[in-house]
């Protein structure tokens, strides 16, 4: 191991982190409120840290090796995740303790969406802000962590959509260099989330509403400025225009590159997976809005429609946005929303869950197995876009997906242990390991009520859904650790 190198990554990580606790503190200054004290505190010291841990290593220039590169990226979202719960620590407005204050943060750099506030209408404009601006930053990390870091490790879902499947980012590289790649989708983010924001300010937000939830929009965070989220602006258009840039967001940036380059959209048709995600959206749209319609929850169709539709796609792209209680909808739709955030968004996407390209080989390989069954003898080649997937590929995506449930189950016990009823606990452990945020039971409306130590757990969870599963779980192999 390194450790110099990586000493060095964490410190510049820490250094460049304390930088974005300046936003917050002017919008103190500009809204006059106490959060101004707190945010520059939090800068001095995390860029003090960071100094400390980089200066002793900075002229170190050895290369990164695949062992050390999984520590830094998971080092990344704990470190970074971590400290940004020193302001919410030190701000007397919401008062929390150190653990709800990581609970926040690290749900927000991870976009997940889970909250332990309550009462986020009347806290300081610098603290609302500052929790859009954590999504939005992590949203951020997830692209460029995708592109630059994941494929030189040789793990994640872009790894596996890159290098293992067909599909554009294999057949024509984005840019020659990954540096270039890495810049080319941070404008892409960064003209979404531009454009989302207008969109929102022309459809009635205020600036403040309208750069705070397009922050968390893109980044598929769910964090709102409000207790009662987007239901606040009780607006079917801004609802609609959430449901296009979530949808954008959960599609496979490499897609929007290709489509400003070539000036063109057929690449969104051409591509298996986004045919796939379009067609989970569509069918999981059309059996909730036909449930509710049946059981007459609402009144009208108009409604039915728009309830229908905005959390299909809110739940499904596992933003975590609500208009209304889904939790309370009648028979089995909230568990099946539940469920279909799972599957998430494509893989290169802000969005969470096992995504869409490792739930189509699931089901390829589900239906080869019963092929087999009838037809011993017979070859059945798995193909995604008419390619063929190799069988190692295959057996990767078994793997991981044994391990998710496996250590799904783990955490759910563990939450049950400390107390947490069945439908809490499942529901819990679910939308923190697909980064949902929301759930059912009592963690509905937050997870305030709850231990700490389950909360420690659905941190867990949070980083084991972002970094993919196997990223976190190396570290903690013998082999690892091993010279």
């Amino acid at each position: 191991m390194y450790w110099s190198s990586v000493l060095r990554v964490v410190g510049l990580l820490l250094m460049l982190f304390s930088v974005t606790m300046l936003p917050p503190a002017l919008v103190a200054l500009i809204y006059g409120d106490e959060g101004l004290v707190p945010f520059l505190i939090s800068f001095l010291v995390i860029l003090v840290v960071g100094s400390l841990i980089w200066l002793p290593v900075c002229r170190q220039r050895q290369e990164l090796r695949t062992r050390d590169g999984f520590l830094v990226v998971v080092l990344f979202w704990t470190v970074l995740g971590l400290s940004g719960a020193l302001p919410l620590t030190l701000s007397q407005s919401p008062s929390i303790s150190i653990t709800d204050a990581a609970f926040e943060s690290m749900s927000g750099l991870t976009t997940t969406g889970a909250t332990v506030l309550t009462g986020i209408d009347d806290l300081p404009e610098s603290i609302r802000f500052y929790r859009q601006q954590l999504q939005w930053l992590g949203g951020m990390g997830i692209i460029v962590l995708a592109v630059a870091i994941l494929p030189m490790l040789g793990v994640g879902g872009m790894q596996l959509y890159r290098a293992e499947t067909p599909g554009p980012v294999k057949d024509s590289k984005l840019t020659p260099r990954i540096a270039e790649t890495a810049k080319a989708l941070w404008y892409i983010y960064l003209t979404l989330t531009i454009a989302c924001a207008t969109a929102y300010w022309l459809a009635g937000m205020t600036v403040f509403d309208a750069i705070g939830h397009s922050f968390s929009t893109v980044a598929i965070g769910g964090f709102s400025t409000y207790d009662a989220s987007m239901g606040h602006f009780d607006s079917p258009l801004i609802s609609m225009i959430c449901v296009v840039f979530m949808l954008i967001a959960g599609i496979n940036f490499a897609m929007h590159f290709l489509a400003w380059r070539t000036r063109s959209l057929r690449h969104y048709l051409q591509e298996a997976e986004v045919r796939w995600f379009i067609g989970i959206m569509v069918t999981t749209g059309i059996v909730v809005t036909a449930t509710l319609m049946l059981t007459q929850h609402y009144d009208g169709w108009g409604q039915t429609l728009h309830q229908a539709i905005f959390h299909t796609v809110s739940i499904g792209t596992t933003a975590g946005f609500a208009t209304d209680s889904f939790d309370q909808w009648p028979v089995f739709l909230p568990v099946l929303l539940v469920l279909v955030a799972f599957i998430g968004g494509c893989a290169m996407s802000t969005a969470g869950g096992i995504k869409v390209i490792r739930f189509m080989l699931l089901i390829k390989q589900g239906y080869r197995e019963v092929i087999r069954l009838i037809h011993p003898q017979a070859q059945v080649i798995i193909k995604v876009g008419g390619k063929p997937v190799p069988d190692r590929v295959v057996d990767a995506v078994w793997g991981f997906f044994a391990t998710y449930v496996a250590l799904f189950g783990l955490m759910m016990m563990i939450l049950m242990a400390t107390g947490l009823d069945q439908v809490t606990a499942f529901s819990a452990v679910a939308a923190n390991i697909t980064n949902l945020g929301p759930g059912l039971g009592a963690v509905a409306a937050n997870y305030g009520d709850i231990s700490d130590l389950a909360k420690w757990v659905l941190m867990f969870a949070m980083l084991l859904g972002r970094l993919e599963v196997f990223t976190l779980l190396v570290l903690f192999t013998p082999a690892f650790w091993r010279h």
